[in-house]
């Protein structure tokens, strides 16, 4: 009864939640006075806080290498969202998206999968950098309403370097794929804003989140403000070395299914459904925050609210969204 009058409230309030998210996004924009990688400026996700059209394909997406011989991967510290989706055997890639600033080197790049399709419909013709795809899974691609990028058709804009074995070792010069950026906050694309924390959180120190083979931990740091991530047991660390952090870490309950792709090996690739609605739990500023989560089309952007309805505000900087089978 109760989940029927949360679902009866969105319906009800969809409207007031595009607006107040929007008003967030441009209020935050300007108190920030400045775009970069502050994750301040939210605007509606077809245009700038002014209302100015800005191309959809400016946006750049890069599927990321996430096993250990990928590790410590390249770039991830500067992406404005960072997708994390289970793939076959139980383990894992990410889905790194760029707008408002982009990294000179990208990577290890990997191959690109079927849930990434619906996903990035949100974003409204990105470009997506992968390695490759699976022969059955390439007219899907090239159909999509997004810019794909391989190898095959920017060349000059991938290396390999030496100090990997191959898959391992494909990397993106986003310079040379993208004429620019928006400099806008592709969060905002996606129908997320920033703002306050939401009252009701439930004090969290750490948090975990385990795939069949792959296990995530993120514990709050109150001197960096971030969640410090590990995987696997280690520390993720940038190609510096610095510890990987985020502002907002949302794990995202979804169905997760067998696909009709397998890979070279005969495993099926998983399929997480993006569209639909359910629950999620928030982590920021040191607190769980229970919320659901809604999607009514492949094009529409993600609405993420509190249990009574009101959107839920995310902190400003990096947010990485998990996506946990539920």
């Amino acid at each position: 009864m109760a989940a029927r009058k949360r679902a009866g409230r969105r319906t009800q309030k969809r409207s007031a939640v595009a607006t107040l998210a929007m008003l967030v996004a441009t209020l935050a924009f300007a108190a920030s006075g400045c775009h970069g990688g502050s994750g301040t400026d939210s605007p509606d996700r077809r245009g700038t806080p002014t209302g100015e059209p800005v191309p959809g394909s400016h946006i750049l997406a890069v599927k990321v290498d996430n096993v250990g011989p990928a590790r410590p991967q390249t770039g991830l510290d500067k992406a404005d969202i960072v997708y994390v989706e289970q793939v076959e055997s139980g383990l894992s890639r990410i889905l790194a998206v760029y707008s408002s600033q982009v990294p000179p080197v990208v990577g290890p790049v990997r191959s690109a999968r079927e849930t990434d399709l619906e996903l990035l419909r949100q974003f409204d013709r990105p470009t997506l950098a992968f390695s490759g795809a699976q022969s059955k899974l390439l007219p899907l691609i090239e159909t999509a309403p997004l810019n794909a990028l391989p190898p095959a058709e920017a060349p000059a804009a991938y290396f390999r370097s030496r100090d990997r074995a191959a898959p391992h070792n494909l990397y993106l010069r986003p310079g040379r794929a993208l004429r620019d950026t928006t400099g806008v906050n592709a969060a905002g694309y996606a129908g997320l804003s920033f703002g306050p924390p939401p009252p009701g959180g439930r004090p969290t120190a750490t948090y975990s989140v385990r795939y069949p083979a792959a296990r995530f931990g993120f514990t709050w740091s109150a001197g960096r403000h971030q969640w410090l991530l590990a995987m696997d047991g280690t520390p993720s660390r940038t190609a510096s070395g610095e510890q990987l952090g985020a502002a907002t870490v949302i794990l995202q309950y979804v169905t997760v299914r067998p696909s009709g792709f397998h890979d070279r090996w005969g495993n099926n690739s998983p399929y997480t459904e993006t569209v639909g609605s359910g629950a999620a739990l928030v982590l920021r500023d040191g607190a769980a925050y229970e919320a659901d989560w809604e999607r009514d089309t492949a094009d529409s952007g993600t609405a993420f609210t509190t249990p009574d309805g009101e959107p839920m505000p995310f902190a400003p900087g990096q947010i990485w969204i998990v996506y946990e089978a539920r």
